[in-house]
């Protein structure tokens, strides 16, 4: 192969390496127009004390990854809103050892929620029932077991709504352009 050749196809390879990556994005970072989201404290219909104070503030740590969401507590000028409520938490099932110490505890809890456009007055996502569930051994994890199993639930719940309203906000026709 020529020398030119080499440098051809060199700078083919590179020129394809770079273009592929032209459309990649990071689906976990949302980067569009600046959006804003009223998002009220959750309801608790629950007698777990705080859960809807953890579970809000879960969802804010995962929204402020991305710099053109703002979180409000004021729906005046907000474009949409997410709101839910935490409907129901069970342990049906808890494992003993011979201590009476609990080792494994099983929570469920069912939530409910909704992200609705506040311009149109369209709902985009509605969950009306959705029960996660978590399994939690106390020993190996060394820690409270219904706390740290409903807070690792939350996280996981505040993280497939956070991907679920930035996927509904990039299908978003652009504010204030012609459809």
């Amino acid at each position: 192969m020529s020398k030119l050749s080499a440098i051809l196809l060199s700078l083919a390879c590179l020129a394809l390496l770079l273009g592929g990556c032209s459309g990649y994005y990071f689906p976990a970072v949302y980067d569009g127009p600046a959006v804003s989201i009223y998002m009220p404290t959750w309801k608790n219909r629950t007698d777990k004390l705080g859960i809807d104070s953890t579970m809000y503030n879960s969802l804010s740590e995962w929204f402020l990854k991305s710099d053109t969401i703002k979180l409000t507590k004021e729906k005046t000028g907000a474009d949409l809103i997410l709101a839910g409520e935490i409907v129901s938490i069970h342990l049906p099932s808890i494992g003993w050892n011979s201590a009476s110490t609990a080792t494994n505890v099983k929570v469920e809890l069912t939530l409910r929620y909704v992200l609705k456009d506040l311009q149109n007055n369209k709902i985009l996502w509605e969950e009306p029932n959705q029960i996660w569930t978590e399994d939690y051994n106390t020993v190996a994890q060394k820690a409270s077991s219904e706390d740290e199993a409903v807070k690792h639930i939350l996280d996981d719940v505040s993280e497939k709504i956070y991907l679920g309203t930035i996927s509904r906000i990039r299908r978003l026709p652009q504010r204030g352009t012609a459809k």
